[in-house]
């Protein structure tokens, strides 16, 4: 869409001028020029995240093992944004305990494809499916469209901390045709979890994210996204303070 204020075109989105007394139109480019900061403005990427890159994440000093590991998890995601959409899975999705980067990463990903001209929102997991509940009208059994139908439908989607509420048929239900819905129309997503994958549970009293979104929705993701396993790390808002 051009600029609505261009002083070029005039919003209308073509440049009119008289080339030896004949009129020639040209497309303005102000929509190019514009574009990845108008996505940006829209993205509902939280101020704490908004210049999140792979280029300012921290990484641990005193632990090389550490530190390799996620330069091997930059190294994806670099990858992963270079080589979009032209990837063997149109999505990441990150595992591991709390602090450990995830979504600063999930993000860094996200603003690179925004900056290459591709329109990304994030949703805080818990936040999307408050909002879509509030919206519930049991009489009609409509839903806050406006939340839902940007979950399933946005370019890319973020989905921030998948698995943080208590399991509920509802949830699950939600959960899974958002996801359902991304997965057969080729829609990527970048999700975030602190909950294990099946099988890797290390205290076998925690949930799998499985547990927390259904069978139906972890076969989906497993098989939209490139799963980033983060290693186990010092917390990433202690190590980026220092």
């Amino acid at each position: 869409m051009p600029v609505e204020n261009c002083l070029r075109c005039g919003g209308t989105g073509w440049i009119f001028k008289t080339v030896d007394e004949v009129e020639v139109v040209n497309r303005c480019t102000c929509d190019e020029e514009t574009r990845a900061e108008r996505f940006a403005s829209r993205s509902g990427i939280p101020p704490l995240y908004a210049n999140a890159s792979t280029e300012n994440f921290s990484l641990p000093k005193d632990n090389p093992i550490a530190h390799r590991g996620l330069a091997s998890v930059m190294l994806t995601v670099r990858t992963f944004v270079r080589e979009y959409p032209v990837v063997d899975k149109a999505g990441l999705l990150f595992i591991g305990e709390t602090g450990v980067g995830k979504t600063h990463l999930a993000v860094a990903a996200l603003n690179a494809l925004i900056q290459r001209g591709f329109e990304g929102v994030f949703f805080d997991y818990q936040t999307l499916l408050d909002r879509i509940r509030s919206g519930y009208d049991r009489s009609s059994g409509s839903m806050d469209k406006e939340a839902y139908r940007l979950a399933l439908d946005c370019e890319i989607l973020l989905l921030d901390d998948l698995g943080a509420h208590r399991v509920t048929d509802w949830v699950e239900d939600t959960v899974a045709s958002i996801i359902t819905h991304r997965c057969n129309h080729r829609k990527p997503v970048i999700v975030t979890t602190n909950l294990p994958a099946p099988g890797n549970e290390t205290n076998k009293a925690k949930d799998s994210l499985s547990d927390r979104i259904g069978v139906r929705a972890w076969s989906r993701l497993n098989e939209m996204c490139k799963v980033v396993q983060m290693p186990a790390v010092e917390d990433y808002r202690v190590r980026g303070r220092r």
